[in-house]
């Protein structure tokens, strides 16, 4: 039985990995952080609310004692300069990662970037290049496990939705295909994701960085 914190639960990709974990016989407690209240209740469920996601330090004493960290949250970059989304996306990963590697080490970290993330940190795309950035900050921290998620296409499950309102008007107009777009083996389900975090859990990949289909295979596993 495991222990996980998770971010972003108030998102789509996050809701999804929070009901996988709730449904789990593998897991024993969940730990979200967010900004506002979930206002779930479930015997596995605890919730910290905190703003200043550039600030952990202050919550150590809460995130001791847990196997693993669930990175789901994340920002879309249109609209955004460099700076900002440098700002919402590495260095508040920067920030919880450090405090958690400081409490324990041995945790392993699952960070959520997407398809299209830049290792290299050098090409065109600027959200590509940060995604990279805080790939390799993440790989280099030192983790006992830590695996990056790059879904491409993602099918909300279970009535999870993007809180990003041209995402939604996307995924509202594409919903008649979903049937056929969960027969494409990149294409991945919140469900799905959640399931694969559990398992690299259970049974550790030799491949950290992992692909829509990646996801789907090691979904399938337990």
């Amino acid at each position: 039985m495991k222990k996980v914190i998770i971010t972003g639960s108030t998102g789509m990709v996050g809701k999804g990995v929070l009901l996988e974990c709730l449904e789990s016989e593998h897991i024993e407690t969940v730990l979200v952080i967010n900004r506002h209240s979930l206002n779930m209740n479930h015997p596995k469920l605890k919730e910290i609310i905190h703003q200043d996601f550039l600030n952990f330090e202050c919550l150590s004493n809460d995130l001791n004692g847990f196997d693993a960290c669930f990175h789901c949250m994340g920002v879309s970059a249109m609209g955004m300069n460099e700076e900002q989304y440098h700002k919402l996306t590495f260095s508040v990963t920067k920030s919880l990662a450090q405090t958690l590697y400081q409490i324990n080490s041995s945790i392993s970290f699952v960070y959520v970037t997407g398809s299209g993330t830049d290792s290299t940190e050098n090409g065109s795309m600027m959200w590509a290049r940060i995604k990279g950035k805080t790939e390799n900050m993440l790989f280099n921290m030192g983790f006992k496990d830590m695996y990056a998620f790059r879904p491409g296409g993602i099918i909300p499950e279970k009535g999870t939705k993007p809180k990003v309102l041209w995402i939604q008007i996307i995924l509202t107009l594409f919903r008649p295909v979903f049937p056929i777009l969960r027969l494409f083996p990149s294409i991945t389900t919140t469900s799905r994701i959640g399931q694969a975090m559990i398992n690299v859990l259970q049974n550790p990949s030799e491949k950290k960085v992992l692909m829509g289909c990646d996801i789907n295979n090691i979904s399938k596993l337990n």
